[in-house]
């Protein structure tokens, strides 16, 4: 996946133009006003069209860098059997980190949020190692667990006595993590 910032970081180094970084995406089978729409599209952070691996490849191409300077891998947790508040504890603690030491935290953290949290770097790291990206320089950039409501499959009353009802309120959550290189 494409990095909005390191991308354009890269291109006002280089000091390369929208107009030419559009130029080479037409020789690649986009028409003209497709293409400049879609890499002003990308430099805002906003992915539509999503850019493929050949746009990728051009762009880095374009600026003279490597495909795996202006990438990230991403990697999800979806509807996670845990409250996004004790998931949150333990992001914070490898937020900004070496992938390794990480992993290192995450295996000696006694919560057990920690498991699906390591799940999901591990993934992060596979979909990295996939498109030869270097592993061993890769470090967690971005983290984060959403809200995902009630979790799935549980009732949402408790009866009680006198035909009272209370809430059952386990919660479900969504967990990010994005890896880059250095």
């Amino acid at each position: 996946m494409l990095n909005s910032k390191k991308f354009f970081k890269a291109a006002k180094q280089k000091g390369v133009t929208i107009q030419a970084l559009a130029e080479h995406l037409v020789h690649g089978g986009m028409d003209r006003d497709a293409a400049l729409t879609a890499v002003k599209n990308w430099q805002k952070g906003l992915f539509n069209p999503l850019p493929g691996k050949e746009d990728i490849k051009r762009l880095a191409d374009v600026l003279g860098v490597e495909v795996s300077a202006i990438s990230e891998w991403k990697s999800s947790y979806r509807y996670a059997p845990m409250s996004p508040s004790k998931v949150r504890l333990v992001t914070q603690l490898i937020a900004g980190r070496d992938v390794q030491d990480a992993l290192d935290i995450l295996k000696f953290t006694p919560k057990r949020a920690a498991e699906a949290v390591c799940k999901t770097l591990k993934a992060a790291i596979a979909n990295a190692d996939e498109q030869e990206a270097d592993v061993e320089n890769l470090y967690v950039s971005e983290i984060h667990a959403d809200g995902a409501g009630r979790r799935i499959g549980t009732k949402s009353w408790r009866a009680k006595d006198r035909g009272r009802a209370h809430p059952i309120c386990k919660q479900a959550s969504h967990i990010h993590v994005t890896v880059t290189e250095f």
